[in-house]
């Protein structure tokens, strides 16, 4: 199980973004023209590189032959016939799987044991998914990598909350800061929900204004869906393909609405219980649906619960998480590296998250 729990009380620790902007000009009027120049350069270079967060009048054209081609590819040589997965829609305009792999953060800037997205500070934590994401291109040079910030936006807690429903909802400026960090290293973002007492469909539309933003994507945790009542952290959860669909169908609505490229929806997995009926998963030209293998442990641990839970239940697209420090607890004390993920399984996982 993983650990995210956090009660209200505990959440003291916020991120403040500071930039000095400040300039001298008392050089004299050349000096300040050449300083203004530079500025308007620096400026001129920011925008240009900012461009996940605008929204187009058109994205770039699907090339249905290419993506037909990199999922054959992605399939891995697989010869049971479930990879690619048969009869899925083609995207709409400017999606970004499988043309490029996501490489995500996953945590919470509120806890250190939440995941690396909060345990290092800012820069240094951006500085090492840079180093992830040059692993990753290394290690598969056909595909780019997509570098990503994956934030729990509503977190499972051991406390009820004033409403008995056991989850905690970040404020906004939580989020605002993480887009920042996020356009800073030229990411996409990811919201994720932990539902706990609370359900789905109460909780996605709270984040409308985020996932509104074109680089803005969401993720939905089984583990801590709680339809029982149960207290989370007691036992794992559940959702069905009725709760993927009505996400899904939700994200669809925002994509025609505001006229984005198609939304990722990550949905984790890592038992069987934890997605009933995937088979009835309705997938969509506006969404790319990816399952997520989220558990930790051993090389082989993982790689059994990949084969049964992931590949032998396919839907579209695959991810994998990598655990900094779970995955090292047991013999042989070993994180897989990406050789090692790309060596091990079909089809390749397209989405990778480390915690």
């Amino acid at each position: 199980m993983k650990h995210f729990f956090l009660s209200a009380t505990a959440l003291l620790l916020s991120i403040t973004l500071l930039t000095n902007c400040n300039q001298s000009s008392s050089t004299g009027k050349a000096a300040g023209k050449t300083s203004a120049a530079k500025a308007d350069s620096a400026k001129g270079e920011t925008e240009t590189q900012d461009t996940l967060s605008v929204v187009k009048s058109s994205y770039p054209p699907l090339d249905k032959k290419l993506y037909d081609s990199l999922l054959v590819f992605n399939a891995h040589g697989d010869t049971t016939g479930r990879w690619p997965v048969k009869n899925t829609p083609y995207p709409l305009n400017g999606a970004i799987l499988p043309f490029k792999r996501v490489v995500a953060f996953y945590g919470n800037l509120y806890s250190k044991r939440m995941g690396i997205l909060g345990e290092l500070p800012p820069n240094e934590m951006l500085a090492k998914l840079k180093g992830e994401v040059k692993h990753w291109e290394k290690a598969d040079p056909k595909t780019p990598v997509q570098p990503a910030l994956h934030y729990i936006a509503v977190v499972a807690q051991g406390d009820p909350g004033k409403d008995g429903k056991f989850r905690y909802r970040m404020p906004f400026k939580q989020i605002d800061s993480v887009l920042v960090l996020a356009k800073k290293a030229h990411a996409i973002v990811f919201l994720d929900v932990q539902v706990a007492l609370s359900n789905i469909q109460a909780e996605l539309p709270l984040l409308e204004k985020y996932l509104a933003m074109p680089q803005v994507h969401f993720g939905m945790d089984p583990e801590f869906s709680m339809k029982d009542g149960t207290k989370p952290g007691k036992k794992i959860g559940t959702y069905d393909a009725a709760d993927v669909n009505y996400v899904s169908g939700y994200l669809a609505g925002l994509v025609k609405k505001y006229n984005l490229p198609p939304k990722i929806l990550i949905v984790h997995r890592f038992t069987k219980k934890m997605l009933t009926n995937y088979k009835n998963i309705k997938l969509r030209k506006e969404i790319q649906l990816v399952m997520d293998m989220d558990g930790w442990g051993e090389p082989d641990l993982k790689t059994g619960t990949y084969r049964y839970f992931i590949n032998q239940e396919p839907v579209q697209f695959t991810g994998f998480k990598l655990f900094y420090k779970n995955d090292i607890k047991k013999a042989p004390h070993h994180m897989l590296t990406p050789e090692e993920v790309l060596s091990r399984y079909k089809p390749y996982p397209i989405y990778i998250q480390y915690q």
